[in-house]
């Protein structure tokens, strides 16, 4: 992305986590420092990055999660017919082959970004 780079703030709480975001600089005639904006492009934007769709995405944050000992693992289910818009043949899209066991909140707890704000 033209005039941008992409930067990485870590958190004061969990110092371990990085936030991904874009510095944005702005044309050196308007005097103002650059821009500083969320980046939700993932791991497209990464320099170097090597993108191997069937592996899916590096499971960056789960320990952290884990950590907080409000989730537990559950069985998920196989893709279903409705999931692919009911499509068939050649223009239904495969069962992705990274599966990971999905996790979901413990009994009594509430595991939302305003349960932890």
């Amino acid at each position: 992305l033209p005039a941008s780079r992409k930067i990485y703030i870590r958190g004061d709480i969990h110092p371990d986590i990085c936030v991904p975001m874009r510095e944005i600089s702005l044309h050196p005639t308007s005097g103002e420092p650059p821009v500083v904006v969320y980046d939700s492009s993932g791991p497209y934007t990464i320099e170097g990055a090597e993108i191997r769709i069937e592996q899916g995405l590096p499971s960056l944050r789960r320990d952290w999660v884990l950590a907080r000992g409000d989730v537990e693992a559950y069985k998920g289910r196989h893709v279903r017919p409705e999931d692919n818009g009911f499509a068939s043949g050649e223009r239904l899209t495969p069962e992705f082959p990274a599966l990971r066991q999905p996790m979901g909140a413990k009994d009594g707890s509430a595991v939302t970004q305003l349960s932890y704000a």
